[in-house]
């Protein structure tokens, strides 16, 4: 996928709670689309995360998900 509108669907899809967009200078950032618990936050989870490329976006995303409760 070199689309970034591809690739933006195929991490929300793999991702669900998770919005994907890219910033002008291209870095790659995913926002929470809820909001974290006081505890959640404590324990180290992210409501945004941010990464140089869909990949390591990918990477951060999946770590987020290893986590969650």
């Amino acid at each position: 996928m070199g689309d970034f509108e591809d690739q933006k669907a195929a991490i929300e899809s793999g991702f669900p709670g998770w919005q994907v967009w890219r910033s002008d200078a291209g870095r790659w950032y995913a926002t929470r689309s809820t909001d974290l618990t006081d505890a959640q936050l404590q324990a180290g989870y992210a409501m945004t995360v941010a990464a140089d490329d869909a990949d390591g976006l990918r990477e951060l995303l999946a770590e987020q998900a290893r986590e969650d409760l």
